[in-house]
């Protein structure tokens, strides 16, 4: 039997998908993308990995020394990391709305 390909994008949204709940259990967002348990499983590790990969590849810049520039960095720092979280946030709210779509067309 085949395996059916998946395009990197549907990859991607499944493994945000998973992360985005630590409660969910592979089983069930494998179920409701209509993918097998251990095919998302892998997904997950070789994003985990690539993540490692890539946090290895571009270490973080460090604030400035001194107290009003560590100031300045800390405050452009947390700028950044709220508005990734901003982003974050949004991309899991599609994902979970896209599988509460999808899993109410399945009629198994």
């Amino acid at each position: 039997m085949a395996m059916k390909p998946y395009p990197p994008e549907f990859k991607a949204d499944a493994v945000a998908l998973y992360l985005s709940d630590p409660g969910r259990t592979y089983a069930s967002v494998a179920r409701d993308l209509g993918v097998n348990a251990e095919t998302l499983r892998l997904w997950v590790r070789e994003a985990q990995s690539a993540g490692a990969a890539a946090d290895k590849a571009s270490p973080v810049s460090k604030p400035a020394t001194g107290s009003q520039g560590s100031e300045v960095g800390l405050d452009q720092e947390n700028k950044q990391l709220r508005a990734r979280i901003r982003e974050l946030e949004l991309e899991r709210d599609i994902l979970r709305r896209a599988a509460k779509y999808f899993a109410g067309e399945t009629n198994w």
